[in-house]
C-alpha cells in the first residue's frame, strides 16, 4: 500500500502583470507612431527643404521619443515627471492646493465641506431587506453611488494554514464574482490602524463588572482598564463597492432612490459572502459611522472626544457638512489637514514573483511611528466579456514585442509567457481584476513626519511592493485612501486609453 503524503505545502501567488500596448520593441502604440512619423517627416524634409531641415525633424523626434521611453523604476518617464511637476507649480500659484471651509471659508453655504474629489459629493441613507441602515455616497461628477461595509478581520493568529487558504481562494471568489455584479465599477478594502483610546474598553468592562465579585478581582479589572489600553492599536476595515448610475451603457441614469432600491436587496447577499473570506461579521456602514470615519481622518485627536461621547451613551450627532477640515494645504511631499500632517504613496509595482498570503501583514499591522495608518486596495473587475478580448490582445502584444527584433530580451520572453498564463487562466474561468494600493501616514507633530515615511518605506520593502510617493498630488491620494469608493481613473483629466498606450 502506497504512503500518502500529509505534509502541508503553503501555496503561493502571482503573475500580476501590467497590460501593454503593441508597439515596435519596447515602443508603445503612441510613441512607435511618433517613431515613424517623425522619420516620414524628415524624409519628407529632406527631400523639400535640404539636409538641415531634415537633420533637425528627426534629432526632435529623436529627442521626443526618448523622453517618452527613458524612464524611472516607478515606470514614470521625463514627461510625466516634467508635467507632474508644471500641474504643481500651476496649482501652487493659483492657490488650489491650499483649502479653507467653514464660516472663514471660501463656500458660499459656510459648510465643512470636503475638499478635492469629494467636495460634490452627497450623503444618503436608507434601510435594506434586513431593515439594517445604510449609508449611500453619491459622487455627481461621476455619476457613481458607493455603500460601504464595515467588518471585524479576524486576522491569521493562531488559525490554522489550511483556514487562511480557504479564506484567500474565498476572497478570490469574490472578487470574481464582482464582474457579474450589475452596474459595478469599483471596489476597494481600505485596513486602518490607530491608537486605542481606551474607553471602549472601558465602557465594556465597568458594565460587567459583578458587585458581588471579590475585591481582588475587581480591583485586577480596574487595573487592565487603567493600563490595557497604553500602547495598544486598533485596527478597523472597510469594504467599499462602487456602483454606476446608469446599469450598463446607454441606460438611463438612476435617482439615488432607484439606487438605493437595488442595493436594498443585494446587500444581505454581498454582507454574507464577504464573512467567507476572513472579514468576519460585515454589515453596512450608517450614515454616522462613516460621518466620524472621515472626520477622524481629517482631524485625528477628535477620535478621543467621539469614542469617550460613545463610552458615555451620548454620540455625538455628525452630518455630511460638517466632516470635512477646516484648513488643507497640499504640498509637494506631504499635506497638512487640521492637526495633522499625512503623507501617500501609490503602488507602482506588484510583487514579482511568487508571495504568500502574509505578505503584507508588516506593512498593515501597527507602527510606533506612526500615529495613523491606512492601507486601501483599489479594484476594478472587469466585465467577463471584455476580460476575454483584454487577455487576448495583451497576449498578441507581447507576441508582437518578440517578434519585431530579431533577439529578443529576456523580459520580453518572460512577459509573453505571463501574458499566455493570464489568456489560459481567463480561458478557464478566472477573473480579470485591475488593482492598485494607496498608503497614508498620518501624525500629529511635524517633526515625527520623518520617522513616518521611513517606517512606510521599510515595511513596503518586506512586502515586495514598489511605492511611489504622490508628489504634488497629496491632496488626491489621501482622499482616495479613505473608505468612500472613489474611482480615480475616472476623474483623471487624461483618457486611460491614452495612457496604456504609452
Amino acid at each position: 500500500m502506497a504512503a500518502i503524503n500529509t505534509e502541508y505545502k503553503e501555496p503561493s501567488y502571482g503573475n500580476w502583470r501590467v497590460p501593454r500596448s503593441a508597439g515596435l520593441a519596447n515602443l508603445g502604440t503612441v510613441t512607435t507612431v511618433i517613431f515613424f512619423g517623425g522619420l516620414l517627416m524628415g524624409i519628407v524634409s529632406f527631400a523639400l527643404w535640404g539636409l538641415l531641415v531634415g537633420l533637425g525633424v528627426l534629432a526632435f523626434a529623436g529627442v521626443s521619443v526618448l523622453l517618452m521611453t527613458v524612464t524611472d523604476k516607478h515606470g514614470q518617464s521625463i514627461i510625466e515627471r516634467f508635467g507632474t511637476r508644471m500641474a504643481f507649480k500651476i496649482s501652487r500659484s493659483s492657490g488650489t492646493n491650499i483649502y479653507r471651509s467653514g464660516p472663514l471659508g471660501v463656500t458660499g453655504w459656510g459648510m465643512y465641506q470636503l475638499p478635492g474629489l469629494a467636495a460634490k459629493s452627497t450623503l444618503y441613507e436608507f434601510a435594506d431587506s434586513y431593515k439594517r441602515p445604510f449609508a449611500v455616497l453619491h459622487v455627481p461628477t461621476t455619476s457613481h453611488f458607493t455603500v460601504i461595509f464595515s467588518t471585524e478581520p479576524d486576522g491569521a493568529s493562531l488559525v490554522d494554514p489550511e483556514q487562511v487558504d480557504a479564506w484567500v481562494a474565498n476572497w478570490g471568489g469574490w472578487l470574481a464574482s464582482l464582474a457579474d455584479e450589475a452596474g459595478l465599477d469599483g471596489a476597494a478594502v481600505t485596513v486602518e490602524t490607530a491608537p486605542d483610546s481606551g474607553y471602549r474598553l472601558r465602557n465594556e468592562v465597568l458594565a460587567n463588572i459583578d458587585p458581588a465579585a471579590p475585591a481582588f478581582a475587581r480591583d485586577m479589572l480596574h487595573e487592565v482598564v487603567d493600563t490595557y489600553p497604553e500602547g495598544s492599536a486598533t485596527v478597523r476595515a472597510w469594504v467599499s463597492l462602487t456602483f454606476n448610475a446608469a446599469i450598463r451603457a446607454g441606460a438611463k441614469k438612476r435617482t439615488p432612490e432607484d439606487v438605493a432600491r437595488d442595493l436594498a436587496s443585494r446587500i444581505p447577499g454581498l454582507s454574507a459572502r464577504l464573512q467567507s473570506t476572513g472579514a468576519g461579521i460585515a454589515r453596512p456602514m450608517s450614515a454616522q459611522e462613516l460621518c466620524e470615519v472621515v472626520r477622524i481622518a481629517y482631524d485625528p485627536p477628535s477620535a478621543l472626544i467621539i469614542d469617550e461621547a460613545h463610552a458615555a451613551g451620548s454620540p455625538v450627532s455628525l452630518t455630511w457638512g460638517e466632516v470635512g477640515p477646516t484648513a488643507t494645504q497640499a504640498s509637494w511631499e506631504d499635506y497638512r489637514h487640521d492637526s495633522a500632517f499625512s503623507v501617500s504613496w501609490t503602488m507602482t509595482g506588484a510583487p514579482r514573483g511568487s508571495v504568500n498570503s502574509s505578505v503584507l501583514s508588516r506593512l498593515l499591522a501597527p507602527h510606533g511611528d506612526i500615529d495613523r495608518k491606512r492601507v486601501s486596495l483599489l479594484y476594478r473587475p472587469m466585465d467577463s466579456a471584455c476580460a476575454a478580448a483584454v487577455v487576448e490582445r495583451d497576449q498578441n502584444n507581447a507576441n508582437v514585442r518578440i517578434t519585431s527584433g530579431t533577439r529578443p530580451s529576456a523580459r520580453a520572453l518572460v512577459d509573453a509567457r505571463s501574458a499566455a498564463q493570464t489568456a489560459q487562466e481567463e480561458a478557464q474561468g478566472a477573473g480579470l481584476v485591475n488593482f492598485g494600493m494607496v498608503v497614508t501616514a498620518t501624525v500629529t507633530d511635524a517633526e515625527r513626519l520623518a520617522d513616518a515615511v521611513a517606517a512606510v518605506e521599510q515595511t513596503s520593502g518586506t512586502a515586495r511592493v514598489l511605492l511611489r510617493r504622490a508628489h504634488g498630488s497629496q491632496d488626491t491620494a489621501f482622499a482616495a485612501s479613505l473608505p468612500l469608493g472613489l474611482v480615480l481613473p475616472q476623474h483623471s483629466m487624461v483618457p486611460s486609453e491614452i495612457k496604456d498606450a504609452l
